[in-house]
């Protein structure tokens, strides 16, 4: 995918918020500090356009980057850190099942696991409420390169028995650029089924 524009459009925290449903969306869910923001800015070739943290539950708002004026990327707030106070955490997840459930112009969701630790169980839940609503997924395996290359497929496989999915998750590393171009691959016929 050849990216020639992309920018930050808003931050929501109301489901008026949303921009019109005028192009294709596809979402990135994951826990806090699991790597959405990296790979976002990976797969856009762009350093710094979605601001990452090494603080865990740093995106409080669903923020929508419109690219190449064709579709849009949506970086969903991470689930599961326990500092975030209750009332936040039921706000953003009220919010995200909002969003998750009824915006039409939804294509894929790409649900990141970090790939040196199992799923957890939020990770398990969040795939299952995909299915029931009939959204497709593709699973990215993210920060590859902090394991060792011998570790990499035998997590990508725990990972793929965990979640009871037909194949691994691709994995992610923003250092590999051919990893990058494979998850291009997947994503493309979503985008360009909505043109």
């Amino acid at each position: 995918m050849r990216i020639h524009s992309a920018e930050f459009l808003l931050s929501a925290s109301t489901t008026r918020q949303f921009p019109a449903e005028t192009l294709p969306e596809i979402a990135f869910a994951g826990r806090s500090n699991v790597g959405k923001s990296t790979l976002i800015n990976s797969l856009l070739n762009r350093k710094k356009l979605v601001k990452t943290s090494s603080t865990p539950g740093k995106t409080q708002l669903i923020n929508f980057f419109k690219i190449n004026d064709q579709f849009y990327f949506v970086d969903l707030p991470g689930y599961g850190y326990a500092k975030v106070p209750e009332s936040v955490r039921r706000k953003w997840q009220n919010l995200v099942e909002a969003y998750l459930s009824e915006r039409k112009t939804l294509r894929n969701v790409v649900l990141i696991i970090d790939c040196r630790h199992n799923p957890t169980l939020q990770d398990r839940q969040l795939l299952d409420w995909l299915e029931y609503y009939q959204r497709p997924s593709l699973i990215v395996a993210s920060k590859i390169d902090k394991l060792k290359r011998g570790q990499i497929q035998k997590n990508l496989q725990k990972i793929k028995h965990y979640l009871s999915i037909e194949s691994p998750p691709l994995g992610h590393s923003s250092m590999q650029h051919g990893r990058r171009e494979e998850i291009w691959k997947k994503l493309a016929p979503w985008i360009e089924a909505s043109e």
